[in-house]
């Protein structure tokens, strides 16, 4: 095994089931392909069907026995995050891992077919809802685990409950909206590792960050000619989403892991580098606040889960 942890340290994964929402680009793409070449049957819970199987040939063409499975999911409607379960549950009985991937990324100020605003009903609850419809399959699967998504930009990140929605409009910015998305995906990961230690369940929450990486999860933002002269040396600067990928697939299948861990790149403040567990915030160890985001996302989606 090498020093540093790379895609070379992942197990076999033969007769695992896998989830992975927002597959069919950057990290999540990434994650797929290395746990198909692995052995493990992936599915892609993507929002557009095109894009997906367009990532699944992809995949396909390198590895021809690789099990890839579409199914469609689009987290800013729960409708379709209850379809989803539903079809999914219907297929498999087991959930061996949930990598919660798919997000948006400083957006103008919207709100989902739900009522939420975009960034937070996209990145968090609608993980939040997707995770607790697929609840029993993870806890009836032996060493299951759930991995979030988040970001480093968590630290920045505020849970308002007077203004969660950003309501009152003024105080809305493409990048608040997005850090406090962030926070509420670790606050929701240690507390949903509480509450499985309590219970003792085996199941494991845990979380990761990409660093700074070249994901295309941005490209929205270069949508003039100025900034697409940019673009070019933010591909130069930015890790690959190859590597960027890795915390994630780290939390997700390394045999060391323990739950509420948080992983990220070792490098230069965790911008590049090799997946580690990493520090966060202090905001997102609170456990008050975390209980009271937690009951608020059962609230606004009305998914409820059995753990308290």
């Amino acid at each position: 095994m090498n020093e540093n942890w790379t895609s070379d340290n992942i197990p076999d994964l033969s007769g695992k089931i896998i989830v992975i929402t927002g597959a069919n680009s950057g990290i999540g793409f990434h994650a797929a392909r290395e746990f198909a070449r692995q052995g493990a049957e992936v599915v892609f819970a993507c929002r557009n069907q095109t894009k997906a199987e367009g990532a699944i040939n992809q995949i396909r063409t390198e590895f021809s026995d690789a099990q890839l499975v579409f199914i469609e999911l689009d987290l800013a409607n729960l409708q379709s995050v209850k379809d989803f379960a539903d079809t999914f549950n219907s297929r498999y009985n087991r959930l061996d891992i949930l990598l919660n991937n798919a997000g948006v990324m400083m957006v103008p100020f919207g709100k989902t077919e739900d009522g939420f605003e975009n960034t937070l009903g996209t990145n968090y609850l609608g993980h939040f809802a997707l995770t607790g419809l697929l609840f029993d399959r993870l806890i009836s699967t032996p060493g299951a685990r759930l991995v979030n998504i988040s970001s480093n930009a968590h630290y920045g990140g505020e849970i308002d409950f007077g203004n969660l929605m950003f309501e009152q409009g003024e105080s809305y910015t493409p990048m608040n909206a997005y850090r406090r998305s962030k926070l509420a995906n670790l606050l929701f990961t240690f507390e949903l590792q509480r509450r499985l230690e309590k219970r003792e369940i085996d199941v494991l929450a845990l979380a990761a960050h990409p660093g700074i990486s070249d994901t295309g999860l941005a490209d929205h933002l270069f949508t003039n000619w100025f900034a697409n002269l940019f673009r070019p040396l933010g591909v130069i600067l930015l890790q690959s989403s190859a590597k960027g990928a890795l915390p994630g697939i780290r939390a997700a299948v390394d045999p060391d892991a323990v739950g509420g861990q948080y992983y990220g790149p070792d490098g230069k403040k965790e911008h590049s580098g090799y997946p580690v567990v990493v520090d966060s915030s202090a905001a997102s160890k609170d456990e008050e606040v975390a209980r009271k985001l937690w009951e608020k996302s059962e609230e606004l989606t009305g998914i409820q889960y059995f753990i308290r």
